[in-house]
């Protein structure tokens, strides 16, 4: 089969790679869409792979053979790919299966090859069936309003004003979810004037380029007391201080970004004068991707705003040098096999 694998002395090449050979509790899927993670970008330019490694978790595609003794999804069914848990530990039993250091098993981002190739082989507890009226490219990128769904999670179900700094796609799922949750108003802190507008599309109330000097200033005359929760999904370290300022007294401010550098608060203080909750976010559940799949399903996610860059799978490594590594695009997804 094709596929794009990691190699350390050339990054990702496109070539020729080994068949699966199925064992009997496994399932072989062949892959419709695939979407570029940010994640992914980390781990390539970090050299944080093994030789050969295959990328790609966000998956979308059809069950084509099952081992002997594979259950779940019968030949033919679409499907979304998750990680395996056991359901037996404290996080697994806490509601917390993505948590799951037990059996957790994940395509593309761990231990399992990923799905920048024709076919991925997996469990069948990975499996999630898509449902009718949603095609391949949505289904793929499900999981990345599944990641911003989790991270609206991580907080209280109070409603109310919303700060989302960072115009990723992350960020921008988060917006889209927020708006269908029924919070308000919306803020998003971006510089590149096209996420801002694809905000605006997806329900943003307001948004900002949070490079000029009255950004803030305009975001306060927005909400005077301060924000209810704020998401930040940039990366950007100094949106942490940024963020705890800005936030209401007993407000939320949430890291759904991954921050890989030490950090460094320069009001700590503010946290404990004004009470503020500070969490994080990690990943994504089985039944918050179900969530936005049946969103999805209803009409109220298309994804589709968020591509900019669709292109075949042998073009993945001309595109991450011109397109990702350079930060010029904002959603990759692949075409890989037969589209639904």
């Amino acid at each position: 089969m094709k596929a794009v694998v990691f190699r350390k002395d050339r990054g990702l090449v496109y070539e020729e790679a080994p068949d699966y050979t199925l064992a009997p509790d496994e399932v072989l899927v062949k892959v419709a869409n695939t979407g570029f993670c940010g994640s992914d970008h980390s781990l390539v330019a970090g050299g944080l792979l093994p030789e050969g490694y295959i990328l790609g978790h966000e998956i979308s595609g059809v069950v084509v053979e099952k081992g002997t003794q594979a259950g779940g999804a019968a030949l033919g069914t679409r499907v979304c790919i998750r990680p395996t848990y056991c359901g037996k530990c404290a996080s697994c039993l806490s509601g917390k299966q993505h948590l799951c250091r037990v059996n957790r098993r994940t395509t593309g981002i761990g231990d399992l090859p990923g799905g920048f190739a024709e076919y991925v082989k997996v469990y069948p507890q990975m499996l999630i069936p898509i449902p009718a009226g949603v095609d391949s490219q949505n289904a793929a990128l499900a999981e990345t309003f599944a990641a911003a769904l989790h991270g609206i999670r991580c907080t209280n179900d109070r409603k109310g004003s919303v700060l989302v700094m960072g115009g990723g796609p992350i960020g921008l799922c988060t917006v889209r979810l927020l708006k269908i949750l029924g919070y308000g108003p919306i803020v998003l802190y971006e510089p590149i004037a096209v996420k801002r507008d694809i905000a605006l599309l997806y329900g943003a109330d307001h948004v900002f380029n949070p490079l000029e000097k009255d950004a803030d200033a305009q975001a306060v005359a927005i909400a005077p007391d301060g924000f209810q929760k704020i998401f930040e999904c940039s990366g950007v370290k100094s949106n942490i201080d940024r963020a705890i300022h800005l936030a209401m007294d007993n407000g939320e401010v949430c890291i759904v970004s991954m921050i890989f550098t030490p950090l460094t608060i320069a009001t700590p203080f503010l946290i404990n004068l004004k009470e503020i909750h500070l969490t994080a976010s990690i990943s994504n559940s089985h039944q918050e991707n179900i969530q936005c799949l049946q969103w999805m399903a209803e009409g109220k996610i298309d994804a589709r705003p968020l591509i900019s860059d669709y292109e075949l799978l042998a073009h993945l490594p001309v595109v991450y040098r011109e397109r990702i590594d350079t930060g010029l695009a904002i959603k990759v997804l692949l075409r890989i096999g037969e589209e639904f």
